[in-house]
């Protein structure tokens, strides 16, 4: 397969690209002679593909199951989902997850990290969503992370189940030490999870300090954590919203911390913006957490949405240039270099997150996987919230799109 006439990000000029055996051969600016199928990018951008870093494919499409989430509280949205999962089914689980994992694919998303709720003396999702992660191998990479929902401690058996959970296949530990009973409960939580993940070789994305009280400061003991036990970038923290209220001196000695760690964040701007700021009046606090200063301090962010009409949020179609629309205007990142940058928080970025850089991006060697996108650069494909022309797997065409055609009078 070749691409020709396509413009890559931070390189100018036109450049020819030429997939074979699945795997990138030449990336060139001069004229290519291939056999096979050619592509006419037209000066359009190409990218590697989208990385969706925190998703929960258990719970996509149960909005309104049992009832709707009326207080639009992270709290009311765990209680429905309490209920909603003693009726899962593993056929329910794999019916919703997959028409999830569609629209991911048609929005350009090839790899997938989706946390799965283990507080459930069954395990039936973890169960499902490891025969979907085989069965959509060959068009979508997927982690699946054992989350306990309602935490290790406070859960009975939350232990036995996650250590269940390893055995049967989870690739990533979970935590949610801000929901545990106490904070001993959610210091210990985290040193268990990492513990565990570190004994089995195991990736970590903790639920961390999701919630608006300034005194949960659970990012520290793991990014402390991870520094202690040299796991470094196989550490994630998912949320961190209470960062959004520590005062400055605190936080500048937390940032210290967490680029000595090497740990990853990650942040989901319109879940947190949904779901943060319940408990005020005003002025209400944005609770998103510090996307801005965190980047400029070079610690590694990824940008997720988190959930798909679930009893956390309403809407979503994991489109992920809507979050990353939503995160620049929140967080204030409107320069335009910083508009220009953006892009990595939901590619490379988040492929850091998944720790997949080693395999992702277009480079001789790699994986023949990108997108064409609908623009000819990085402004214009935030600015316009750029679809996708094409998203290529290892060489075989996922999904093509033409763009529609509107008739229209011209202004004079």
């Amino acid at each position: 397969m070749l691409i020709k006439n396509a413009k890559l990000r931070r390189k100018s000029g036109l450049w020819q690209i030429y997939i074979k055996d699945g795997k990138f051969v030449e990336i060139t600016e001069r004229r290519i002679e291939a056999e096979g199928e050619i592509i006419d990018a037209k000066g359009n951008l190409v990218i590697p593909p989208y990385v969706e870093p925190h998703i929960h494919l258990d719970c996509v499409f149960t909005a309104g199951q049992p009832r709707w989430n009326e207080s639009g509280t992270l709290f009311e949205g765990i209680q429905l989902w309490s209920e909603r999962k003693e009726k899962i089914t593993i056929a329910d689980v794999k019916e919703r997850a997959k028409k999830a994992i569609q629209l991911q694919i048609s929005q350009g998303i090839q790899f997938v990290r989706s946390h799965v709720d283990t507080t459930d003396p069954n395990l039936t999702a973890l169960k499902a969503l490891i025969e979907v992660r085989e069965e959509v191998k060959e068009f979508v990479e997927l982690q699946l992370v054992a989350f306990p929902q309602e935490g290790i401690l406070s859960y009975p058996n939350g232990r036995e189940l996650l250590e269940e959970a390893v055995k049967l296949g989870a690739d990533v530990i979970g935590a949610i030490p801000h929901y545990e009973f106490t904070r001993e409960y959610g210091v210990e939580s985290v040193k268990y999870a990492l513990k565990l993940a570190s004994t089995h070789g195991k990736l970590v994305d903790i639920h961390c300090d999701e919630i608006d009280d300034p005194n949960s400061r659970f990012l520290e003991t793991v990014a402390a954590e991870a520094y202690r036990l040299g796991m470094q970038s196989n550490v994630t923290a998912s949320h961190t919203t209470a960062m959004h209220s520590y005062n400055n001196a605190y936080t500048q000695k937390l940032f210290r911390l967490l680029k000595l760690s090497e740990i990853n964040i990650v942040a989901c701007p319109t879940e947190n913006i949904h779901l943060q700021g319940r408990f005020d009046t005003f002025p209400k606090r944005r609770g998103i957490t510090r996307v801005k200063e965190l980047t400029d301090y070079g610690i590694n962010v990824g940008i997720a949405q988190d959930s798909i009409m679930d009893p956390w949020y309403p809407l979503g179609t994991d489109n992920l240039l809507r979050q990353l629309e939503m995160c620049i205007h929140v967080c204030q990142m409107m320069g335009y270099s910083e508009i220009v940058r953006s892009l990595d928080l939901i590619t490379e970025n988040s492929a850091k997150v998944l720790s997949i850089a080693d395999s992702y991006g277009i480079e001789v060697g790699k994986p023949g996987s990108l997108l064409i996108l609908d623009a000819e650069n990085e402004f214009e494909t935030i600015r316009n919230l750029a679809g996708v022309l094409y998203s290529i797997r290892q060489g075989k065409v996922l999904v093509k799109r033409v763009p529609a055609q509107t008739s229209m009078v011209i202004l004079k």
